[in-house]
Formats: structure tokens, sequence, C-alpha cells
């Protein structure tokens, strides 16, 4: 039985020495570079949708369009010419 678990622990220290070893080569290290990359990426694509979601949100709530452009009202009048006159 101790042959088998020493066996066992010989066997899987192998294994994470060679991927330990692995990490370190060029290709290695080129592909965690590129994992970082899509980790990023998909980091600031979500944090683009978070902040176009808030923003949608608060104009809602304040009544104004996208854009902030100004809602048109019957008399072709901009609702802000007349809060300002």
């Amino acid at each position: 039985m101790w042959f088998a678990a020493g066996a066992g622990a010989g066997i899987w220290a192998m294994v994470r020495g060679r991927r330990a070893a692995e990490a370190f080569t060029a290709d290695g290290l080129r592909d965690r570079l590129s994992g970082l990359g899509a980790g990023a990426r998909v980091f600031r694509d979500e944090v683009a949708a978070g902040r176009v979601e808030k923003e949608t949100e608060l104009r809602e709530r304040l009544g104004l369009l996208p854009h902030g452009r100004p809602e048109l009202e019957a008399g072709g009048r901009h609702r802000r010419e007349e809060a300002g006159t």
C-alpha cells in the first residue's frame, strides 16, 4: 500500500513540475499573456455594458433622451430654452 501511495505522489509531483516548467517557456508565457489579454477585454466589455446600463437608467429617471438631446414640445421649442427664459 505504501508503494502505491509513493508512486502516486511521485507521479503527481512529476506532473506538477512539468506544468510549472512549461509555464515558464516562451510558449507558456505567450499563452499566459494571451489569457491575460482576453480577461482584460472581457472586463473592459463588462464595465462598458454596466456604464451604458446605468447611464440609460439615469437618463430615464431624469427624463432625458439618449445623447442629451432635449425633447421638443408641441410648439417646436426646446424645454431647456423655455426653462431659461
